[in-house]
């Protein structure tokens, strides 16, 4: 994130780039009230993308420094590879007065659903005010913590690619009660709220997942003989292993 030294202004919020990823984004502070659907600009070489936030009600353009000369906060929103053109496109209308926030490098969608998480690091012209105004901006979208850059390409892993690991892992829960006899839709649902009233227990009560997996683990209960079947087929070994593999996908990408 590059930003000026003091925070701007919110008077319009941009997004040179208009991808379900600047949608999400737009779509979370539009709906939590942090800025008027008029007050949002969006640029894209096509009308393919815009037409998602025209419906929002947001302004759009296909010149990118149209967003910059209206906007002082800009999410850059385009694909990877487009973004180094995309800056020096941009440059030569680009002032103090800017604050510019990339979320281009490795983050899905996944991370600003509602009940997602974000994480965001400091340029060097980043002030305390910028960082504060990004992370009050950003809650609306979910959980939003700042950290060292070098622990974004983590977070990817864990929580931008997490999402698809969950969902494998609902899918399976559900696919192995399936197998017992139950329908498949109850199933799938039974199978996402035991998910979702699980990350609540923990996000609301702060405990270790150790701890709550402790609480519900009887002796000689069915849980205990769960967990065992799942040590054998080696879960949480997988699991370390995706978020690795995801982690060191998007340094990867990060890179190039």
């Amino acid at each position: 994130m590059a930003a000026a030294v003091a925070a701007p202004e919110l008077r319009c919020v941009g997004f040179v780039g208009a991808g379900r990823m600047a949608e999400a984004i737009a779509q979370g502070l539009i709906r939590a009230g942090k800025v008027e659907a008029q007050h949002v600009l969006a640029s894209a070489p096509s009308d393919r993308n815009l037409c998602h936030f025209r419906a929002l009600g947001c302004r759009t353009t296909h010149s990118n420094q149209e967003v910059l000369r209206s906007c002082s906060l800009v999410f850059l929103a385009t694909k990877p590879h487009i973004l180094p053109t995309v800056l020096a496109e941009v440059a030569p209308v680009v002032t103090s007065e800017h604050t510019l926030v990339s979320v281009v490098a490795g983050v899905s969608l996944s991370t600003l659903e509602e009940e997602g998480a974000m994480v965001m690091a400091r340029g060097r012209h980043a002030g305390r005010n910028d960082a504060e105004l990004l992370q009050t901006l950003l809650e609306a979208c979910g959980q939003c913590e700042e950290v060292p850059e070098a622990q974004v390409d983590i977070h990817t892993g864990l929580s931008g690619s997490g999402v698809a690991f969950v969902c494998a892992f609902s899918e399976a829960l559900a696919e192995g009660a399936i197998k017992m006899g139950m329908p498949s839709g109850l199933a799938h649902r039974i199978a996402a709220q035991t998910l979702l009233g699980t990350a609540k227990m923990l996000l609301q009560k702060g405990q270790h997942p150790a701890q709550l997996r402790t609480d519900v683990c009887t002796p000689g209960g069915t849980t205990i003989y769960g967990l065992h079947a799942l040590e054998q087929g080696g879960l949480r070994a997988a699991a370390m292993s995706a978020v690795e593999a995801a982690t060191c996908r998007a340094k990867e990408l990060s890179r190039k």
